[in-house]
């Protein structure tokens, strides 16, 4: 196979060797920094408009209020609205030292995340960038931050199955997608082919979450059902995938987005907010997350009971009947 240097026609191979040398030492950061991280979930659907972002920003404030510690990456480049979501308006700071990690905005103590819109001046301007450069970007988002320790680190998608996705899927071993779709048929077909591109690059899916099923009416609370309804849960079903649970339009989503004040992870008391908290416990019981449990310490090698927090009682530990 031939190399970069290979393909090099000039006659010096130094910058060759030294572009080699520079991905072969982020590939080492990449893996030190997803080593500190148990569940990476890629949120993503093969249409545009079906919600993605709203999930994936209220899914990880979800399980941040359940006591995770949660990373939150917007790869949709060309569109990122995650900060805006979220209202963050901190700009990038400057590293300490060239080997130094970057910090990511802090949204609260369980919450980290990384946009590209952090990481410029004018928030306005448009990225007009090629795949190559869509891929580096994707690649020190987890090279260069600071993620530290996560038990879950959500990836925000664009649409589609183009560059992004497949960088991630590329990048991050053991990624899983959670797939967003609506109830009408259009949208469906598009998420079809979302499915099969999981299947193509080997990625497992989590589940399938119905978003915009139906509408819930601000006065009478009624639910009307626009786009139709089922649509996302037949799909999982022809696909044998899990089906994450379905939630409902509600104007006040609208508002929370814009005001960064996101609803569908807030403690209001509606049906779509019940809806979404739903999905976020179907979510944790697919992917869970071993937490410390008081009253455990290690004596040659082994978990010694000093209370009774494990399934093994208190003779011991043994792996036959632990769950902690």
């Amino acid at each position: 196979m031939m190399s970069s240097c290979d393909a090099c026609e000039s006659e010096d191979h130094s910058t060759c060797h030294s572009a080699d040398a520079q991905i072969a030492q982020q590939d080492i950061a990449i893996t030190r920094s997803l080593g500190k991280i148990k569940h990476k979930i890629l949120v993503m659907s093969g249409k545009g408009g079906v919600g993605k972002s709203t999930v994936a920003v209220n899914l990880a404030l979800g399980l941040a209020k359940k006591g995770y510690k949660v990373g939150l990456m917007d790869v949709d480049l060309h569109g990122p609205d995650i900060c805006r979501m979220l209202d963050l308006t901190e700009s990038l700071e400057s590293r300490q030292s060239a080997n130094s990690l970057v910090p990511p905005l802090v949204y609260n103590e369980n919450v980290k995340v990384v946009s590209l819109e952090y990481m410029m001046k004018d928030r306005d301007e448009a990225i007009i960038w090629r795949g190559p450069l869509k891929i580096q970007a994707i690649r020190q988002f987890v090279a260069d931050m600071d993620w530290g320790e996560l038990d879950y680190l959500v990836v925000d998608a664009p649409p589609g199955t183009g560059d992004e996705p497949l960088s991630v899927a590329q990048t991050i071993p053991n990624v899983q997608a959670l797939v967003v779709t609506t109830p009408q048929a259009v949208a469906l077909a598009d998420v079809r082919k979302s499915i099969n591109f999981c299947k193509t690059v080997e990625m497992p899916i989590v589940g399938v979450v119905e978003n915009m099923s139906g509408f819930i009416c601000p006065h009478c609370e009624e639910t009307v059902d626009i786009f139709s309804s089922g649509g996302g849960e037949k799909t999982a079903r022809d696909f044998e995938l899990p089906f994450l649970g379905r939630v409902p339009m509600e104007p006040r989503v609208v508002v929370g987005g814009d005001s960064g004040k996101p609803y569908l992870s807030s403690d209001e008391n509606s049906p779509a907010v019940k809806a979404f908290a739903e999905v976020v416990e179907a979510v944790e019981r697919r992917l869970k997350v071993k937490k410390a449990k008081a009253g455990l310490t290690l004596a040659t090698g082994l978990k010694t009971i000093t209370g009774s927090t494990c399934g093994c009682g208190d003779d011991g530990c043994n792996p036959n009947k632990c769950d902690c």
